[in-house]
């Protein structure tokens, strides 16, 4: 199809009135050095256990669909009017990652891409191709993302937009049209090293390179089975991803705020109120008190199913044992005595914790 079939301004206005607050075109050729990087930091072991991540087919998205010549990239705003977790930082609470308080993103936004793609087909007539990518297949979502001029990679690794910060989700749309693209967003972070400074664990190693294996969020999501001992006492207590190194990215200061109901915290009730607390900054003690069947309920379309009930009592004790405080002991006790060997563990490592004065 000819270059200019779906002009940009009708691509740009109708993906604003499905809900994202970004989008625009990449062309369908990884850059090089993106590649290159890619390829340096996967023989750096900085994957860890992702295995996912070794996927051929994120060096030529041309594996992916053979016909594709562009990538329409989208961004969603999830940001929501609550503290940062470096606001708040009481050890008596466990902190869920911003992005795992409401509903799944890959849901969400794949419904609306899949509005905006049957849109451009009505518009593109026959032959239209597409493929929709939400952080589920072997695609460099951020590197495509920065080539359509939605952000700039920055040194935490996130996307950083300049007039909504990084609080957004990403999705690309694989299309045989030969659309329009963007213009590569100019990196805007300067001589600022707040990110690396602030990262309680030393994972970004140096500006633009994340090692996950050193990452609080690779381990309360990523990993399936013990966390490292040398690992747990810098998790503090974070129980499903971490949001440090954006929340005190200066770019994020004025950030606006998404009213989507399916990105505010979702409630979760407790045994002896009619007052539900909800995923932003919940108690420790409501959380480890979630029977298998309770989590999956309260947690029902929600991102911090992922690392599933085992590893999510598992972040549990970790944090409890930071707190260094005699009240959580009754509770790892009980956990102590689990059925599962990995909660068992991770909760008896916590029980010693609190008999070490916290430094």
């Amino acid at each position: 199809m000819a270059r200019g079939v779906i002009p940009k301004i009708w691509l740009e206005a109708t993906a604003a009135r499905l809900g994202f607050d970004l989008c625009g075109v990449a062309p369908a050729d990884l850059d090089p050095q993106n590649r290159d990087h890619y390829l340096w930091w996967l023989n750096q072991g900085f994957h860890g256990e992702m295995e996912y991540m070794k996927r051929f087919e994120r060096q030529d998205i041309r594996l992916l669909m053979p016909d594709v010549r562009s990538v329409i990239c989208m961004g969603m705003n999830y940001h929501s009017d609550h503290p940062l977790s470096i606001e708040c930082p009481d050890p008596m609470h466990g902190w869920i990652a911003r992005y795992g308080w409401g509903d799944d993103y890959h849901d969400v936004m794949r419904e609306r891409m899949e509005q905006l793609v049957e849109q451009i087909r009505a518009e593109a007539g026959e032959g239209f191709e597409a493929k929709i990518y939400v952080d589920t297949g072997p695609l460099l979502e951020r590197a495509a993302a920065w080539a359509a001029g939605l952000g700039w990679i920055a040194k935490n690794t996130c996307l950083i937009n300049e007039g909504i910060g990084s609080w957004f989700f990403l999705g690309a749309i694989l299309t045989n049209l030969d659309l329009e693209p963007g213009l590569p967003a100019p990196d805007r972070c300067g001589t600022c090293t707040r990110c690396i400074d602030a990262c309680p664990t030393s994972a970004i190693t140096e500006p633009y390179v994340l090692d996950a294996t050193r990452c609080i969020s690779y381990y309360t999501i990523e990993v399936k089975g013990a966390i490292p001992e040398p690992m747990r006492p810098q998790m503090g207590r974070h129980v499903f991803g971490c949001d440090i190194c954006q929340d005190v990215c200066p770019w994020n200061r004025a950030a606006p705020v998404s009213l989507l109901p399916a990105f505010q915290p979702r409630p979760i009730p407790q045994a002896h109120s009619n007052a539900p607390e909800t995923a932003f900054n919940p108690p420790l003690e409501l959380l480890a008190e979630l029977s298998e069947e309770q989590f999956l309920e309260v947690f029902r379309g929600s991102p911090v199913r992922r690392p599933k009930y085992r590893g999510f009592l598992r972040n549990v004790a970790v944090a409890m044992g930071n707190s260094h405080d005699p009240k959580f002991r009754p509770i790892l006790a009980r956990l102590g005595n689990h059925a599962d060997s990995l909660v068992r563990e991770h909760a008896r490592w916590a029980l010693a914790q609190l008999e070490t004065p916290d430094e």
